[in-house]
């Protein structure tokens, strides 16, 4: 393939991933930041991270309209923090200036694993 070639596959397939919002590229940018710092706030009570860093955060999809839906999952189905943790998270991205109706979806897979934890949370939980 040549390389105008690839940079035209990459232009489409970049085209195809993009989505288009009402809302203004910048303000897109600064609730995402602010929805990262927000969910960086809320810890397991059990685990000295931070449910972001652990990789308990799927996905994170604002909406035109400002509402917010998470989809996020805990470390193990019996995990003791299950009734508040969804709550907590609610909670951290409503406070986000700007953000309408959060829903916060709890779901088992895929299963979390230890491999989705980031750097800075195994630093902290010592587990390299």
């Amino acid at each position: 393939m040549t390389d105008t070639a690839e940079a035209k596959t990459a232009n489409e397939v970049k085209a195809n991933m993009e989505t288009q919002s009402a809302l203004p590229p910048e303000e897109t940018e600064r609730l995402g930041g602010e929805i990262v710092a927000a969910l960086k706030t809320v810890f397991d009570p059990e685990i000295p991270a931070d449910i972001y860093e652990l990789g308990l955060i799927y996905k994170v999809d604002f909406k035109d309209d400002r509402s917010v839906d998470v989809m996020m999952t805990l470390t193990t189905p019996n995990c003791p923090a299950a009734g508040e943790l969804p709550t907590m998270v609610e909670n951290a991205v409503a406070s986000v200036p700007g953000v309408g109706v959060v829903n916060v979806n709890l779901v088992w897979e895929p299963a979390w694993t230890p491999d989705r934890m980031s750097d800075e949370a195994r630093l902290v939980l010592n587990m390299w």
